[in-house]
């Protein structure tokens, strides 16, 4: 996939918000805040969660920062 297009952004910002939303939901089931699941209280998702949170945000940076580079 090449990063640099248009389609490669916004599939890099895409990937990180979704990212982004299930590390939140990982982590709070994690910490007991969002009950009604076999993650609940459990500290591993909460781990993992915040690790998967991470990782959407730095796609979201890096999909935010690259342009599209011509040759010159």
């Amino acid at each position: 996939m090449d990063v640099t297009s248009r389609s490669g952004r916004i599939a890099l910002i895409t990937v990180g918000v979704i990212a982004l939303i299930l590390g939140g939901v990982w982590a709070g089931q994690g910490l007991n805040l969002i009950p009604g699941s076999f993650m609940t209280g459990n500290r591993m998702w909460l781990s993992i969660g915040l690790i998967l949170a991470i990782v959407g945000i730095i796609l979201i940076v890096l999909g935010l920062r690259r342009r599209g580079r011509t040759s010159q």
